[in-house]
């Protein structure tokens, strides 16, 4: 069954849009309260509350700011009814390059990320 994308994708959007230009208020209205991210560091799995991870966020200088490229797309969204979606996305924050896989879900309120699992490379 095929599903309309555009729904998740303008919560995506708000994502990239938020980083992009380290808007915390954009990205705390495309995130659950309750979600959280994870990654590995050193073999060990790290986890930050979405409100942690916009402190940090709100002390960084944007990417829009330094005149920086944007460069974010989405790799695949990956539908298995019409209120849960998991969506592999590249975006960059250099010399920091991601892929993020999300887990978003339609609530009451919307489209909003309710789960960030992502890794890194760093370079030059």
């Amino acid at each position: 069954m095929a599903y309309d994308r555009s729904t998740v994708e303008a919560v995506i959007n708000l994502y990239f849009d938020g980083l992009y230009e380290a808007d915390a208020d954009k990205l705390r209205s495309a995130f659950h309260p309750s979600a959280d991210l994870r990654a590995t560091e050193k073999g060990e799995l790290q986890i930050l509350t979405v409100p942690d991870w916009l402190d940090r966020v709100k002390q960084r200088t944007s990417g829009k700011a330094s005149g920086q490229a944007r460069e974010d797309f989405i790799v695949t969204i990956d539908r298995s009814d019409d209120s849960t979606a998991f969506v592999k996305v590249r975006c960059q924050l250099p010399p920091r390059y991601f892929t993020d896989y999300l887990v978003a879900m339609k609530l009451s309120d919307g489209w909003r990320i309710v789960s960030k699992s992502y890794r890194y490379d760093v370079r030059d």
